[in-house]
């Protein structure tokens, strides 16, 4: 399970983040760095949490601390050389206090000599605020007080950190005491005022955002194309595209636009699904001496295929040749997938062969689309040519979904031992391993086929114990489900329970499948618990 201390600590690491920011259910975290082993051991004792922080569930069980104990020399050295950050980080994060504000934290901070000793970086800090950035209050005192360190100083990106969280949490008056403040540091970007806007905009305060535009030469910003092109995706990124013209169009007769301002538009007129008024971009573009480029085109391809009007998508694919702008991979995967979407499959391997003729390269996106469309059309054999033989053959690997894709399609045709075939290859390979949509297609053939014993129970068995995957709300929806009708209501019962004890709340719909069932069987008990559910949940909706 644990391959070379790298993992190891990025493990704990992430750890230490999920814990934390799940801190308001933990009664206490306590870390505690035993003398023979080098990597804390992380307990949460905790009041009514989730069984998925558990330390055990997190770490994999008894064999996570049993690989500790088998590591080499050298993998204990590169533990001991993140060590220390891990102990910063634990010697902060226990001074958090649940509800305090950033005053108080800045004192506890302070007042503790252990947090003397600290050796301040850009990265412990820019951890620490990661670790803080949905609790402005706690990340603002820490920020603070890293500030009042004689020894450190904030470089700009951990300032701009600092003003993405105040912006985050809708603290703007905060944001721009803290942004005046770095314009007297002289440390204030574009980047920072980009960040400004954004926060700004996403919070509907679209003319604030404005004038944080406006407000660039105070603070010794230019007003360029640039800073213009970043106000306006700002707009357009917050779907609101028409103000975005109109400041354009006060702002290009002294600043002038260029290819990536119309390419703004684009996306922003496709993102309001108004695809007309971005095709119309295309030709405002020429006329400012720019040239579309395919991220252009492309963009406009990928709005008409989502309204299926492949009639269109056509005629731009057209223009694009004629335009001496040749479609990328990008372009014709977008396109053959879309066309398989809505069931056109053969429309789709036209475009294959398409691309063929052109002497593009495909790459693992459009393979996976290949493969998923060969297996819709039943050319199953097809599909294994391309994964076997065309994709090594070309020098491009699979990921994780080329293997899903397999497998889903080995299910869809009931080929029960390709799919797990497909799947033994996955759990080999160096760079992908099996998740949640992996085991999905395998466990609606355990039903379809009613392999509901041996095959099903070795499936999750593998979920839970030997991937360490977290059940999701899909996976107990399909079980519960296909228990119920393989006539197996009592084991779904089971997981009902299960769900309910990870605080996972089921869908109605399948909660009236369940009660069904086992009023059938006379489980009288179930039925009334199940029932105490559906009216919690008819009244939070």
């Amino acid at each position: 399970m644990v391959q070379g201390c790298g993992k190891i600590n990025a493990s704990l690491l992430s750890v230490c983040f999920m814990i934390l920011s799940k801190r308001i259910c933990i009664r206490s975290i306590l870390f505690m760095v035993s003398s023979s082993i080098s990597s804390p051991f992380v307990y949460a004792i905790s009041a009514n949490c989730s069984p998925l922080l558990s330390p055990l569930h997190l770490f994999g069980g008894d064999g996570f601390f049993c690989s500790i104990r088998n590591l080499t020399g050298h993998q204990r050295q590169c533990q001991d050389s993140t060590s220390r950050v891990e102990s910063y980080l634990e010697k902060v994060v226990n001074k958090v206090r649940v509800g305090s504000n950033e005053n108080e934290f800045l004192q506890y901070l302070l007042q503790d000599q252990s947090c003397c000793s600290i050796q301040l970086s850009d990265q412990l800090v820019d951890k620490l605020l990661n670790i803080f950035e949905d609790d402005w209050r706690s990340a603002l005192g820490l920020f603070r007080w890293a500030g009042s360190r004689p020894t450190y100083k904030h470089s700009p990106e951990v300032y701009n950190k600092m003003v993405d969280i105040l912006g985050k949490m809708k603290q703007m008056d905060r944001m721009w005491l803290l942004v005046e403040e770095m314009h007297k540091e002289c440390v204030i970007t574009l980047t920072t005022m980009a960040k400004v806007m954004r926060r700004l905009a996403g919070a509907g305060r679209w003319e604030d955002a404005m004038r944080a535009f406006d407000r660039l030469d105070s603070f010794g910003l230019e007003k360029n194309t640039e800073s213009m092109n970043l106000l306006l995706d700002t707009l357009c990124k917050e779907n609101n595209v028409e103000l975005a013209r109109e400041a354009f169009l006060k702002l290009k007769s002294h600043i002038t636009p260029n290819s990536h301002t119309f390419n703004i538009f684009i996306h922003g007129w496709c993102k309001a699904n108004k695809v007309d008024e971005a095709h119309w971009t295309i030709q405002e573009m020429k006329g400012h001496g720019c040239h579309p480029c395919v991220i252009s085109y492309s963009t406009i391809i990928l709005a008409f295929c989502r309204q299926s009007n492949f009639r269109k998508v056509y005629e731009i694919l057209d223009e694009m040749e004629a335009q001496g702008c040749p479609p990328n991979i990008v372009t014709y995967t977008t396109i053959m997938y879309s066309l398989a979407k809505s069931d056109e499959f053969d429309e789709a391997l036209q475009i294959h062969k398409r691309m063929k003729s052109v002497g593009c390269k495909p790459d693992t996106l459009f393979y996976n689309a290949l493969i998923y469309i060969l297996g819709r059309a039943g050319q199953v054999q097809d599909a294994v040519r391309v994964f076997e033989v065309d994709m090594p053959m070309n020098g491009v690997l699979p990921n994780s979904s080329t293997y899903n894709t397999m497998i889903s399609m080995f299910c869809h045709h009931s080929e029960e031992q390709n799919a797990l075939n497909i799947l033994k290859q996955m759990e080999m390979s160096a760079t992908c391993k099996p998740d949640l949509q992996t085991y999905s297609p395998l466990i609606k053939m355990c039903f379809k086929t009613g392999r509901t014993d041996g095959l099903l129970s070795n499936l999750l068995n593998d979920i839970v114990n030997k991937h360490h995957l977290s059940i999701d709300l899909s996976i107990y929806t399909l079980m519960i489900h296909g228990l119920c009708r393989a006539n197996k209501c009592e084991w779904a019962y089971l997981i009902f329970e299960e769900m309910r004890s990870k605080e996972i709340i089921p869908r109605y719909q399948t909660c009236c499948l369940l009660l069904d069932e086992v009023k059938q069987k006379n489980m009288y008990g179930a039925a009334d618990m199940i029932e105490a559910v559906m009216k919690q949940i008819k009244t939070c909706n």
